[in-house]
């Protein structure tokens, strides 16, 4: 006769594979909520419309030393005419508090669709620049940011 305990024995294999599943779900989850709570701020920007990959280039070092102080410079392909030009450019973070991290309004008169600002990183996360053109589309470049010295996130003390 077996018994459920001799069909399942507790040993130190099954501790350590069971610490280590749960150890991969508490890694896991947070990269997933954010990558949703990602999408759900461009969704929120772009009210739903489809986001196409292209005429953006979000220029930005790949390797940061220092996440205090971050130039970013996001271009967008455009004449800049009355009737082709780009409305907004914003950009969004992964991982950051808030993830809208700059909004801009531009007009033909720009005369060139390109802004350049500073931001900051809380760590090493992704980084998505979208346009809104005049004709209602809207287009995206997304950058992967590794930073080696984090800046401080809200919260920690």
């Amino acid at each position: 006769m077996t018994t459920a305990n001799s069909l399942y024995p507790l040993n130190r294999r099954r501790i350590l594979a069971g610490a280590a599943g749960m150890g991969l779900t508490v890694i896991l989850r947070p990269a997933a909520a954010q990558a949703d709570e990602l999408a759900a701020a461009v969704a929120a920007y772009t009210q739903g419309a489809q986001v196409r990959a292209g005429k953006v280039k979000l220029d930005v070092a790949e390797l940061v030393d220092n996440g205090n102080v971050v130039p970013i410079t996001v271009t967008a392909e455009s004449p800049m005419t009355t009737a082709d030009h780009v409305k907004t450019i914003a950009v969004f973070n992964a991982k950051n508090p808030q993830r809208d991290v700059a909004r801009f309004t531009l007009g033909p008169r720009a005369g060139k669709a390109s802004v350049t600002t500073r931001i900051r990183l809380a760590t090493s996360q992704q980084l998505v620049a979208v346009a809104q053109m005049s004709d209602g589309s809207y287009w995206s470049h997304t950058v992967n940011v590794i930073v080696t010295l984090a800046a401080c996130i809200e919260g920690e003390a």
